[in-house]
């Protein structure tokens, strides 16, 4: 088991998907975030209830690779610039990696 994860996030646009995932990287919060989906075609569709009801959308996920000494600051960047009421934020542990891939990571987040 390794002490990084990846957070899982999604964002109702394209463009505030990539002000988060470059917010996140500048910060030194994340060693790389991915985008993935959007559009109709290969994107992320979701389906939550919310408010009573079951509602679906288009949404881009953000792949959030850290270490959970940072995991606090993540989430309060996210909710402090995020668009939802109730963002996802959820972590994953990152239990085995390559050796020079979980390195790098260290070496972005200022851990080495």
């Amino acid at each position: 088991m390794t002490e990084k994860i990846v957070i899982l996030s999604t964002c109702s646009s394209e463009a505030e998907a990539q002000k988060l995932a470059r917010m996140l990287v500048e910060r030194e919060l994340s060693a790389c975030v991915n985008v993935i989906g959007g559009g109709v075609l290969g994107g992320v569709r979701s389906f939550y209830r919310w408010q009573g009801k079951i509602e679906s959308s288009v949404e881009w996920l953000l792949l959030i690779k850290t270490n959970r000494e940072r995991f606090a600051a993540v989430r309060a960047a996210i909710e402090e610039a995020h668009s939802y009421e109730v963002p996802e934020i959820i972590a994953l542990p990152i239990v085995e990696g390559a050796p020079a891939y979980l390195s790098w990571m260290d070496e972005n987040l200022g851990t080495h």
